[in-house]
């Protein structure tokens, strides 16, 4: 198996190769690895006592940030490298200041492995979520470099827990410990003998409490909601527009509407404005004369979401027609009601918020009008929603300090 996981390493890195002309995702992966080990090496000097964070892409960096920043706060001597699998994490967060240094990670073959290690000479390692590299794990683990699994989930469907899953279970085993999300991703470890496992939670919690926490005024947003209900539509497709705009263009006046577009695309924002027949202003071209007769507003940067469910009443998360719902805890931190598209069964904080009733799940616009019509009219529902995904948060709050107290000072 090891071998064949070479072969198809190598694979991999061919097929980005054949892509990249074509792709522009492909064709980023591999320009921001070019001369990477040099890059790495001068980067890194002679530099000791480092920490390395590894995630594949933003959520992942999302979930571990807490963990980095507060491991900076009890560890001020460590130095810290953060590395990213995806373009879409390292373009956006290279110039994080949190790191030390912010890098590509390595593709994963023997060669880089060794190469990248002798530079680094990592004192510990950790990893967030999803991760897992073979050559990388298999010559930590050699080297006896402690590392670790962080905000970890697992589900039964995992090859990990299939009956042809051996190999893979052993990469399981080069963690020297496990932090995961919840009861039933312990009892499944447990299950194949993989028992350094604590279960901490989830780390989006104790980040999205310290954003709700320290929350700055948006002037432009406070002066567009002043005086209406808000609903924030943060990361939508144009799947969820297809449901929600039937609503938008026929809302009650007392309701205002604030979209963040999972992408900012000319091509997208175009389409809002011209679908949208209620008026309609982006964030770019706001001013207060435009800011009191808009009913909408379009948010055309990258950043400001997690800020703005502040001024929101209630909040539709988007992907729930597509590949999946995106972060619903930057929402239901201020006390949001959150309504979603179908796909959200993979996101136990989804699957939970809905079981206490502070979610809600829709299939079409028929069923996202009925779902906004009864938040919206009946206060005694609205407010217990709001109240159940406010506490809803504030209860799992705390996974960081767990793991930092197994992590720092070793």
């Amino acid at each position: 198996m090891q071998f064949v996981y070479n072969i198809l390493i190598r694979v991999y890195y061919l097929l980005i190769v054949c892509a990249s002309p074509y792709n522009l995702k492909a064709k980023v992966w591999l320009e921001g690895r070019k001369n990477l080990i040099e890059k790495l090496k001068i980067a890194i000097g002679k530099n000791s006592n480092i920490i390395w964070f590894h995630c594949a892409s933003l959520g992942e960096f999302e979930q571990g940030r807490p963990v980095i920043e507060d491991y900076r706060k009890i560890e001020p001597n460590h130095k810290i490298l953060l590395t990213f699998f995806s373009p879409s994490g390292y373009d956006i967060r290279k110039n994080y200041n949190g790191a030390d240094w912010v890098f590509y990670l390595p593709l994963d073959t023997n060669k880089n492995v060794k190469q990248f290690l002798n530079i680094v000479k990592p004192q510990k390692v950790v990893f967030i979520k999803y991760e897992f590299w073979y050559n990388f794990l298999n010559q930590l683990h050699k080297n006896n470099v402690p590392v670790y699994l962080i905000s970890a989930i697992f589900r039964k469907e995992q090859m990990f827990f299939k009956w042809y899953g051996s190999w893979y279970r052993k990469i399981l085993k080069t963690f020297t410990h496990i932090f995961v999300q919840n009861e039933e991703s312990e009892i499944l470890l447990k299950s194949i003998n993989v028992n350094n496992v604590t279960i901490a939670g989830d780390t989006r919690f104790d980040r999205v409490y310290e954003i709700a926490t320290n929350c700055k005024n948006i002037s432009e947003v406070q002066e567009f909601s002043d005086g209406y209900r808000i609903i924030v539509i943060g990361s939508a497709w144009q799947q969820d527009e297809d449901v929600l705009i039937p609503f938008i263009n026929k809302a009650p006046q007392n309701i205002k509407f604030i979209i963040a577009p999972h992408e900012i695309k000319e091509s997208g924002l175009g389409r809002l404005e011209k679908n949208i027949t209620i008026p309609i202003v982006r964030f770019s071209q706001a001013k207060q004369s435009n800011l009191k007769i808009a009913k909408v507003l379009v948010i055309d940067n990258v950043g400001m979401l997690s800020s703005l469910y502040k001024y929101g009443n209630i909040a539709y998360i988007g992907g729930g027609f597509g590949k999946g719902i995106h972060n619903i805890l930057e929402a239901a931190v201020f006390g949001l009601p959150v309504v979603f598209g179908a796909n959200y069964k993979k996101f136990s904080e989804a699957v939970n918020l809905i079981s206490e009733k502070g979610a809600f799940c829709i299939n079409n616009a028929k069923e996202l009008e009925q779902q906004f019509d009864t938040l919206l009219e009946n206060e005694t529902f609205y407010n217990n929603a709001s109240n159940i995904a406010k506490t809803f948060v504030e209860n799992r709050v705390g996974a960081t300090e767990k793991i930092l107290e197994k992590i720092a000072g070793n």
